[in-house]
């Protein structure tokens, strides 16, 4: 995979079981929202991140630690 960045759209981390778990880990709410699912080849994880008020460097930093892996 490569790097993530805050134009990453979120259907493509969600592929990877290891990267589900820390968006887990920082709650993100579209892994349980409904709505979420129709609409998640054009979400982009900085723009889930700033609606929730997420730190995506945190973020972006532990997902692309953990591609690496």
């Amino acid at each position: 995979m490569e790097k993530i960045t805050e134009k990453t759209i979120l259907a493509k981390i969600l592929k990877e079981p290891k990267l589900v778990e820390i968006l887990e880990k920082y709650n993100f709410p579209c892994l349980s929202c409904p709505f979420a699912k129709m609409e998640i080849e054009d979400l982009e994880i900085g723009k889930i991140c700033d609606l929730y008020g997420i730190e995506i460097e945190k973020v972006l930093k532990e997902l692309n630690e953990a591609i690496k892996k």
